[in-house]
């Protein structure tokens, strides 16, 4: 636990996820075609800093960037399936060789989907630019039989974690045609383990950045409460609370590392639990991975901070109220502001 410098450095952190929406350092350019969720960890950071008025004047040119990485129907001859968000305008297709059904490798992918409609909220767009229907066709395709779900068309690796992005999606367009739900839930139960947590995928180790994803897609769906015998239940709730050693580790005989205080901190939270956490040996973890020159939170103690660590960090604190952070929807990952926006906009469809 931290003794000493246990204080959260607010403006620091301020500064740190402002970088991110900077020119990145070198070591980040393996990310580049996943700037969207670099994007996302940054303005959602910002948002739960209550700091959004850093970026006020930059705010329409991100929300222009983000409908920019939009692939629509009919587009430089996009087939609707291939519709969502891209990562980054690296991944434009224009040197991309064509596939043998005369489809260029430039698809939305599930997870840039998911943060790219995240972002928007975060920044106050009501998502009239988003082409709801296409997205929803789209997704449907890429839902596989046993319930999970691919991240991009073209094929890929199928699990809990685009399960979540799946069912992130469908929410926040209120509208969920885009997915079987009952084949989804499915898939969810099939991927406990006898741990009790939950696996990428049915026979896999239970893990917490998984059990997670299956957790809160459940919450998203309303299913939750049904999915799980009281037995179930019970099992993931004693997985969860046994993987807080001072902060929380993803897996049984693995480190503690920063961005379980909310991976399994925020599943704690969905299925009623979290009271039973020790606060002060999370927040104090927390705070050893502080970075404490720079901003930002890193993977474990005396490590630089990243992006996702940072912003995951920063969720872990506001999970247990930390001052100056505001609350989240736990579930979807952004703050209860964003949230509060996204229900207006549902009253409004509605209406």
């Amino acid at each position: 636990m931290a003794d000493e410098n246990d204080d959260f450095l607010k403006p620091k952190h301020i500064k740190f996820f402002e970088r991110c929406l900077q020119i990145l350092p070198s070591r980040y350019s393996s990310l580049d075609t996943n700037r969207m969720t670099i994007a996302f960890f940054a303005l959602s950071g910002l948002d739960l800093l209550n700091s959004l008025d850093r970026i006020e004047k930059e705010k329409e040119s991100i929300i222009k960037w983000v409908y920019s990485l939009q692939i629509l129907p009919n587009n430089t001859g996009s087939n609707i399936c291939q519709c969502g968000f891209r990562g980054s305008s690296t991944n434009t297709g224009k040197n991309s060789q064509k596939t043998e059904n005369k489809l260029k490798l430039d698809s939305g992918h599930i997870a840039m989907t998911y943060t790219a409609i995240a972002s928007l909220l975060i920044l106050g767009d009501d998502l009239s630019g988003v082409n709801k229907s296409a997205i929803l066709t789209a997704l449907r395709n890429l839902q596989q039989e046993d319930g999970s779900f691919c991240c991009v068309p073209e094929g890929s690796e199928n699990d809990m974690r685009f399960v979540y992005c799946a069912a992130c999606i469908c929410y926040m367009l209120n509208d969920w045609s885009g997915m079987n739900v009952e084949k989804a839930v499915q898939f969810v139960q099939k991927s406990q383990s006898y741990e009790g947590g939950i696996g990428q995928g049915p026979g896999l180790e239970a893990h917490g950045g998984s059990t997670f994803c299956a957790v809160a897609a459940l919450s998203l769906m309303n299913k939750l409460k049904t999915s799980f015998s009281e037995k179930k239940l019970k099992q993931l709730q004693r997985w969860c609370i046994c993987r807080q050693q001072s902060g929380f580790q993803g897996r049984p005989n693995k480190p503690t590392d920063t961005c379980y205080s909310f991976w399994v901190g925020a599943t704690l939270k969905l299925i009623d639990t979290y009271h039973l956490i020790n606060s002060e040996f999370n927040r104090g973890f927390l705070m050893e991975t502080q970075g404490s020159i720079t901003g930002g939170f890193s993977k474990w103690p005396d490590h630089t901070p990243d992006a996702l660590h940072a912003y995951l960090g920063l969720g872990g604190l506001s999970l247990l109220g930390e001052e100056g952070v505001l609350p989240m929807h736990a579930a979807l990952n952004i703050s209860q502001r964003a949230s509060n926006h996204l229900h207006s906009l549902h009253s409004k469809w509605k209406n």
